[in-house]
């Protein structure tokens, strides 16, 4: 390889190992100045070439200031993971080979573990035998491939055939969410044509999960969408109920299960989980509670056939081979190659690894829930897993306030969030590299937070 390249390579090694080094100091949020820095990059297309050396050089001095801080541990926004050390570093490797993995022949290293990683993930997650896992770049996605299935299973079922007819003329399909059913499930619906006017909406309890008892009449085949992980509260639907009642009628049960799923690598989520495994097809997150670089999203369903059915396509160039052809398993064809950095954090961690990281998160999420109260916040959820909403005794302007202070503060970020008509602020415990003291940093400057709202 020439000089040129192998020095552009040691620049950016050096540069990322200073921000990582910086991460326990670093703002969680730019500073005003970081972020009226950004308008350099506001600039014509340059006419001349620039020396690489330089673009690596701008990037550093402006564009590191500017990032969130989402890979530290004071980060609780967005359910957004941090990043495993073996993930960043296979993901470098990946970044290198640079694969393209629509075809075996195309990468017979990717192909060969996303299988293993479809293996390894039904057997961790306790997922049926024999279920098919696409890799796509996150839930919206994985549930869109689920859904995709599901929709295209249950018209076969009324005699109709999606793929050659399309929707024009299909026989109409019942389609059944919760009220607190996450955004991205509404989009996926929406791009598979079963508009908002149609879905049906079961109600849910004070923790947003769905009731059971409360699910529609269904006379026939349905889609219903459940829950593992309430994005606000972190409660689950009591799915394995929703299962026997859908299943009766012939119809599929689809999870999205974005950070929550992976509450089944933890024997001590057992009964959170519970009926879990009843279902036709569920979406989850790699880069959410498991750590991975972004973006992994996985897809998985119990039908293999019907999952394949959903993304065949065919072309005189294609080359297919006897063994696993990525594009069948995801609505992409072209893709990178995200299985190896998941491979790299399942090798690494292994079963019980796993089963601490999750279960780590949610003791982190419990101690913040502890350490507010104790200091007069009122935290509105019962905290199962690793989300916790906090208020001020219910004082919506003092909350936003706080909320406020705290984004723009730099000591963390939260979001924020309406908890059955309560402004909160939303906690999202997610990454490895949270510690005691963060959480301790983090609750002093709630308290500091609140202390400069109210004026004492």
């Amino acid at each position: 390889m020439d000089t040129v390249t192998l020095d552009l390579l040691r620049r950016a090694h050096e540069c990322a190992e200073r921000y990582v080094t910086s991460l326990p100091d670093r703002r969680v949020f730019p500073s005003e100045e970081a972020l009226a820095a950004l308008d350099e990059l506001d600039e014509p297309l340059p006419e001349a070439p620039t020396e690489p050396a330089r673009t690596l050089e701008v990037l550093e001095r402006v564009g590191a200031p500017a990032t969130v801080a989402q890979t530290g541990g004071r980060y609780f926004g967005f359910v957004d993971g941090g990043m495993l050390p073996v993930g960043l570093a296979a993901r470098w490797m990946a970044d290198t080979w640079d694969q393209n993995t629509a075809h075996y022949v195309m990468s017979p290293v990717a192909a060969k573990l996303e299988g293993v990683c479809e293996r390894w993930l039904v057997d961790l997650l306790g997922l049926p035998a024999g279920t098919a896992a696409g890799f796509v770049t996150g839930t919206t996605l994985a549930n869109f491939s689920g859904l995709a299935a599901g929709r295209n299973e249950l018209l076969r079922r009324k005699g109709w055939d999606a793929v050659e007819a399309g929707l024009y003329g299909a026989p109409p399909l019942r389609v059944v969410v919760g009220a607190d059913a996450h955004a991205a499930v509404h989009k996926t619906l929406s791009l598979l044509g079963m508009g908002e006017r149609h879905v049906e909406t079961v109600p849910v309890d004070d923790q947003g999960r769905m009731r059971s008892d409360r699910l529609p009449r269904l006379d026939g085949p349905a889609l219903v969408v459940t829950q593992a992980g309430n994005v606000n509260s972190g409660a689950f639907d009591p799915i394995g109920d929703v299962c026997d009642a859908v299943h009766e009628a012939n119809g599929w049960v689809h999870v999205d299960g974005a950070f929550g799923l992976w509450a089944g690598a933890s024997p001590a989520l057992r009964e959170l989980y519970a009926g879990i495994e009843k279902a036709d097809s569920w979406a989850a997150d790699g880069h959410k509670t498991l750590n991975v670089p972004y973006d992994c999203g996985i897809a998985f369903c119990r039908d293999r056939e019907a999952f394949l059915a959903a993304f065949r396509a065919s072309a005189s160039y294609f080359q297919w081979s006897a063994h696993r052809d990525p594009m069948n398993y995801t609505p992409s064809m072209s893709k990178r190659a995200r299985s190896i950095e998941l491979w790299a954090v399942l090798k690494t961690l292994g079963r019980s690894g796993v089963a601490r990281l999750v279960d780590g998160l949610c003791a982190h999420a419990r101690r913040f829930a502890e350490r507010l109260r104790a200091e007069g916040f009122e935290v509105h959820n019962d905290v199962v897993f690793n989300q916790v909403l906090a208020s001020c005794g219910g004082d919506d302007e003092l909350t936003s306030s706080v909320l406020e202070d705290l984004q723009s503060g730099g000591v963390c970020w939260c979001g924020g969030s309406t908890w059955n008509g309560t402004a909160v602020i939303r906690v999202s415990v997610c990454s490895w590299a949270t510690t005691e003291e963060d959480i301790e940093r983090s609750v002093a400057a709630f308290v500091a937070a609140r202390r400069r709202a109210s004026g004492s």
